[in-house]
C-alpha cells in the first residue's frame, strides 16, 4: 500500500490517508481480510503524528472499511461493493450538477462543457 502526503494540500494530513485507504479498497488493490500497517508504523513510514494515523483509522472503522482487533491489527473490512458504488455514483451526479449549474451561469455550451470533461478525463 502506497500512500503519499501533500504539504501543499489544502487537505488535512488525516484525510489525504483516509482517502487514498478507501481508494485502494474500493480499487481491490487491498482485498477483504487484508493486514493494514499498524498505526504506528504507518505514521513512522509517513513521517507524522501517530495522533494522525490515528484519526484516518477513526474515520476508515467509521465508514466500515476497515475494523481493528486489540493486540492484532487493523484490516480491511468485507465490502458491499455495489453499495459503495451507489455512493460514490451518487456524489458523482451532485458534483456534476454543481457543474452544470455554474457552466449555465458563465453560459458555456454543452459541447464545450463535454470537450472540457473529455480533455480531464483523459488526463
Amino acid at each position: 500500500m502506497k500512500i503519499i502526503i501533500s504539504n501543499s494540500s489544502k487537505e488535512p494530513i488525516y484525510e489525504q490517508i483516509t482517502n487514498q485507504i478507501k481508494a485502494s479498497i474500493l480499487s481491490g488493490e487491498l482485498k477483504e481480510g487484508a493486514a493494514i500497517p499498524s498505526m504506528r508504523k504507518l505514521a513512522k513510514d509517513l513521517q507524522v503524528s501517530v495522533i494522525t494515523t490515528k484519526r484516518a483509522y477513526e474515520e476508515l472503522e467509521k465508514a466500515g472499511f476497515i475494523y481493528s482487533i486489540v493486540g492484532k491489527g487493523s484490516f480491511v473490512a468485507e465490502q458491499n461493493l455495489e453499495v459503495m458504488r451507489e455512493k460514490k455514483l451518487k456524489a458523482i451526479e451532485e458534483q456534476l450538477s454543481a457543474v452544470i449549474m455554474n457552466s449555465k451561469e458563465i453560459g458555456l455550451s454543452l459541447d464545450d462543457l463535454q470537450q472540457l470533461l473529455k480533455i480531464l478525463y483523459e488526463e
